[in-house]
């Protein structure tokens, strides 16, 4: 087996103690691998270990990968940085999902450029939980109104909410945080029944989001390595 292969394994056996720790079923809980600055090939190679959801974090790395990678059935794209509106046209494009939406600008270029050939553009509204000025997100009191944007664009689809939490060793101030964002989603559920995607936790905190309810959580360095560039880590 793979050094990589090994990786993804030891992630997915994270996933499913955790949720048996939860009390939850693992089939409740997807893993979103993040590739990003990794090439093709590694991203193959994870495919054929049974992963079909791939996030990319950087467009210019991501438009090298996509064509590279069409032959392969069902595989699934997911942008997850961010996004500026002269970049929209290649995420409505070429992408299934988006998970970092914060404005209706860019929703409604989105909708407009999605070709009418694709199904809409799967979203998610990404919040900025921890309430840091650097951060990307709309505030938790702004969520309705974008939610209520999405529902009329015919190219989008709205499936939930994402969070990046506030970096810190205070278990107990991030899980605050992570059951924040699952109260925000049940209320958006409540008014838009399909929704069903809450994107949090990454490799340092799986276990404590799947706890307080994500049912996505993004992957990166513990299934690829470490990072080629700084950033985040995922």
């Amino acid at each position: 087996m793979s050094t990589l292969a090994e990786h993804y394994q030891q992630v997915q056996q994270r996933i499913k103690q955790a949720c048996q720790q939860s009390q939850r079923d693992p089939a409740e809980v997807e893993l979103l691998a993040v590739s990003k600055t990794k090439p093709a090939s590694m991203v193959e190679e994870c495919y054929q270990q049974g992963q079909r959801q791939f996030g990319e974090n950087y467009l210019q790395d991501a438009m090298e990968k996509i064509p590279a990678l069409a032959d392969l059935a069902n595989i699934q794209w997911h942008f997850i940085g961010p996004l500026q509106s002269n970049k929209t046209r290649a995420v409505a494009e070429n992408f299934d999902w988006l998970a970092t939406l914060e404005r209706e600008k860019i929703a409604r270029r989105l909708s407009e450029q999605r070709p009418s050939g694709k199904a809409p553009l799967n979203v998610l509204i990404q919040v900025n939980i921890s309430g840091e000025a650097q951060k990307s997100g709309v505030e938790p009191g702004a969520i309705a109104a974008l939610a209520s944007v999405i529902e009329q664009l015919p190219g989008l689809t709205l499936r939930g909410l994402m969070c990046i939490p506030e970096a810190t060793d205070d278990e107990s101030h991030l899980r605050g945080q992570f059951r924040q964002m699952k109260l925000l989603f049940d209320e958006l559920a409540q008014q838009h029944p399909h929704v069903d995607t809450l994107s949090m936790g990454m490799s340092g905190d799986l276990e404590l989001a799947i706890a307080e309810g994500a049912t996505q959580v993004r992957i990166g360095t513990d299934i690829f390595g470490a990072r080629n560039s700084t950033g985040t880590t995922l």
